[in-house]
């Protein structure tokens, strides 16, 4: 007999601002009990220290959170200068203390340092795996495991106020990016050393900054209202399931089409319909190149999910929503 599943199907994207000293995965499981979801998971964990947006997935709505794992994101960090910590951070123990003397534009030439792509060393305080263990499992025995630098992207880093041993940055960068290792990395250029004081991601993809808390998201809802009054409120909050993936081109097939692609089958180009940003028709599809991801909608504009185009001028099913009717 097959297991009962636990929790209703709801699907979407909340945005969760989270507080100082959380953990992503309990945010994640605070969300899923309020929504009484099935299903939930975030995108991508902020450490305990940091604060702000953490989209949190419900439902369908998982599979396509690999797109915001994969997106930009902007943060405004705090840093403390003269400083340095075994994790770059306040969390961390103090392992040095050195002088402050460092002038306006001494810190404007080093910031230019760290704006596009550079490489960077991932920290060992931070979840990458190693032999099937976070870094963070070495560090705290006092290993230390070699960490080959990794490409990534500074589109750029503004400075928003500058006095005496701290100073505040916003940050806009690619995935994969460490702020601790950057504000490190800086207070080792300059010469004092430094850590991250605070940190907050007030940006992920294009997603509005609208966020609330876990709290403030209960405190909308009248407990003694009937359970359905009070999911209505709270679905009403969700962004779409395609959100994360609007970036994409879009292809549009009827009812029959529809069905097919539910069953699994390749969509012939003839029997589908590509919208691309300025673009229909022949023209849009003479733009796609084999392995491109669409997103997909059916009649009335319900989303599917995503498909890839295939050399055989086909459109293969990736990841497909499935919708659960009563």
């Amino acid at each position: 007999m097959a297991r009962r599943r636990k929790g209703r199907s709801v699907n979407g994207i909340l945005l969760v601002d989270k507080h100082q000293g959380e953990s992503s995965n309990a945010i994640v499981q605070q969300v899923k009990r309020l929504y009484g979801a099935a299903k939930a998971g975030h995108t991508g964990a902020l450490d305990p220290l940091a604060t702000g947006m953490l989209p949190v997935c419900l439902g369908e709505a998982t599979k396509f959170s690999q797109f915001l794992l994969d997106a930009d994101k902007t943060y405004e960090v705090e840093a403390q200068l003269g400083v340095r910590t075994d994790t770059s951070d306040a969390d961390g123990s103090v392992v040095q203390t050195r002088d402050v003397d460092v002038s306006l534009s001494a810190l404007n030439h080093a910031l230019e340092q760290f704006r596009g792509p550079i490489k960077q060393v991932p920290s060992m305080y931070s979840a990458l795996k190693h032999d099937g263990h976070p870094l963070y499992y070495y560090a705290r025995q006092g290993i230390t495991i070699e960490r080959e630098p990794r490409q990534i992207e500074v589109f750029s880093n503004e400075l928003l106020s500058f006095e005496n041993d701290s100073l505040r940055l916003r940050i806009h960068c690619s995935k994969g990016t460490y702020i601790r290792t950057i504000i490190d990395d800086l207070g080792e250029l300059l010469g004092c050393g430094a850590h991250v004081r605070e940190l907050r991601r007030t940006q992920v993809a294009d997603f509005p900054a609208t966020m609330q808390s876990v709290e403030q998201y209960r405190a909308l809802i009248d407990e003694t209202a009937p359970a359905e009054a009070q999911q209505r409120i709270l679905d009403a909050l969700l962004l779409p399931m395609d959100t994360p993936v609007l970036s994409l081109a879009a292809l549009s097939l009827d009812a029959k089409g529809m069905k097919a692609l539910q069953l699994g089958q390749a969509i012939p180009r003839e029997q589908s319909t590509v919208r691309l940003s300025g673009q229909s028709g022949s023209e849009a599809f003479n733009s796609l190149h084999v392995g491109q991801g669409l997103r997909v909608y059916g009649p009335d504009d319900v989303f599917l999910g995503m498909v890839e185009y295939t050399e055989q001028d086909t459109f293969q099913p990736k990841r497909l929503v499935v919708y659960e009717h009563v």
